[in-house]
């Protein structure tokens, strides 16, 4: 799994060594070079597109005399972040890679003194990272130097205020979450949705452990195994419960628990998706993805004091003679009885046992957090459009976990909006009768419904006895569920779009940098 490899160099005699310059600038000049300057004030007498788009210039100036001159959008607006940054990056590297450089280096200047475009080279990078990566299908059938051709980014960092290492890690997990979530259904079917997380961490710190039995799948994580029981009559579907385990050196003072849902692939189930709604459902396993992908973070950047517990839920939502139905009455591993409103909203199931299982777990750890991340809801998408969400409990805004991560990723172009729960939440999954004790989803489309993205949180509270452990308990558990459903993929188009691996740059600044 490579992807091109960042290179830092401090002085622009050192640009030889790379075949392209791509400079990203809302500047109409080039600060390091006399030279280049020279070329892109001779080109915009002619080109109005310099300073306003992304153009190519010829130059003997520059390495490979490839000259690439990127605009970002206006920096002068209140709502202008990073990104922008990064979005003119990302054109800049793939137009030198159209061109035919293998080795370009970013330069970026006219960067505003505000804090919030602090990381504007790291964050170009990674977006550069972005756009260059191809599916893995492609890459197995295909020569992987066809497809990826840029080996080697450089970076112009004069000031050395770029953390190689963060970087290098950071996309190392989001290239493992794009190749997971990206996947087509068969290639990356449960068992080598598994296979591929054992081949990735093998011989790194993180240990991973595997569970397969249909009968311990039953009695250990009986939702789970509900969605996944119309899969059980074709082997190559059958469902996955996959650990990741990490623990640092020296005395553990935090633990996150993340719970990631690998759906992967949702018919609907028997609320069959219909209309060509089913199309891009191979990417249901987003949330799982980038778990793994942050857990691939930390096994390369192996921090001290920390301990990271990671549970996926691999299973495919089938259609069949023994599928799960609405009606339902399914005991959880928590034993709370939960009423089946909708087999589509299969996803709040498949995490909710292992939700479970890290609430008894978290009793015995130091300073838990508890994480679930999945591609969700419709609604979420439609609250927020491509961002993240975030929902969290009592304990989690007391510590302001949510909002942490909210701060962290606007730095890094990993964006998220905040969501609150609030008792109508509740309202929606109770129990209408003395038979359950809770309603997995009302049975419409949650685009649709008032709070289609906030009830989730609630029963997965709830039916993982995490209500239990509020702010007002004897042992209040953090806990913040993830919604990725508009950020999981980069415009929307879940069949074709590649997947970005939100929120693993969110994850890694906010946990795993000093």
């Amino acid at each position: 799994m490579s992807f091109p490899t960042p290179t830092v160099i401090q002085q622009w005699s050192q640009a030889s060594d790379f075949d392209a310059v791509v400079l990203v600038s809302p500047q109409t000049r080039c600060e390091i070079s006399s030279e280049l300057n020279s070329a892109i004030e001779q080109a915009a007498k002619a080109d109005a597109r310099i300073g306003q788009d992304t153009v190519l210039l010829h130059t003997t100036a520059a390495p490979g005399q490839r000259l690439i001159v990127s605009a970002p959008a206006s920096l002068q607006q209140d709502v202008a972040d990073v990104r922008h940054f990064g979005d003119a990056a990302k054109k800049g590297v793939e137009l030198a890679k159209s061109a035919g450089a293998k080795a370009p280096l970013l330069v970026i200047e006219g960067v505003p003194a505000d804090n919030k475009f602090a990381q504007a080279l790291a964050v170009s990078f990674l977006s550069a990272c972005q756009a260059l990566w191809k599916p893995l299908e492609a890459r197995e059938a295909r020569a992987e130097a066809e497809l990826e051709p840029i080996t080697t980014i450089g970076l112009f960092d004069p000031n050395q205020a770029v953390n190689l290492e963060f970087l290098m890690a950071t996309e190392s997990g989001r290239r493992l979450a794009r190749d997971l979530c990206g996947t087509e259904p068969e290639r990356m079917a449960p068992p080598r949705f598994a296979e591929y997380c054992e081949k990735a961490f093998a011989g790194s710190p993180v240990s991973v452990t595997v569970e397969s039995n249909p009968d311990d799948l039953l009695k250990q994580y009986p939702l789970l195994h509900a969605v996944a029981r119309a899969s059980l009559s074709v082997e190559r579907h059958h469902p996955r419960v996959i650990h990741l385990e990490y623990q640092g050196e020296g005395p553990i003072e935090q633990t996150l628990m993340l719970v990631g849902k690998a759906v992967t692939y949702d018919t609907g189930g028997a609320d069959l998706k219909v209309g060509g709604h089913m199309a891009g459902m191979s990417r249901d396993k987003g949330g799982a993805a980038a778990v793994a992908g942050f857990m691939q973070a930390v096994a390369k950047l192996q921090p001290k004091g920390l301990k990271v517990i990671a549970k996926i839920g691999a299973v495919r939502n089938s259609i069949g003679a023994d599928c799960f139905v609405a009606d339902e009455i399914i005991t959880a591993h928590s034993g709370k009885r939960v009423r089946i409103g909708n087999t589509d909203a299969e996803g709040r199931l498949v995490m909710c046992d292992l939700l479970s299982h890290c609430r008894a777990q978290a009793l015995n750890e130091v300073r838990p957090s508890l994480f679930t991340i999945a591609t969700l809801t419709g609604h979420a998408a439609l609250t927020a459009g491509p961002y993240t969400i975030y929902v969290e409990n009592g304990p989690a805004r007391a510590e302001r976990l949510a909002s942490r991560l909210q701060d962290k990723g606007e730095l890094w172009g990993d964006c998220g909006e905040l969501s609150r729960p609030r008792r109508e939440d509740w309202n929606i999954i109770r129990a209408r009768s003395e038979a359950d004790d809770v309603l997995s989803s009302n049975n419409g489309p949650s685009v649709s419904i008032a709070r289609g993205h906030q009830f989730p949180m609630a029963f997965l509270s709830l039916a993982s006895g995490l209500d239990q452990h509020g702010q007002f308990a004897d042992t209040p558990i953090p806990y913040c569920h993830i919604d990725i459903a508009g950020s999981g993929v980069e415009s929307g188009d879940w069949q074709h779009d590649k997947p970005t691996a939100a929120p693993v740059v969110a994850l890694a600044s906010t946990f795993l940098l000093s």
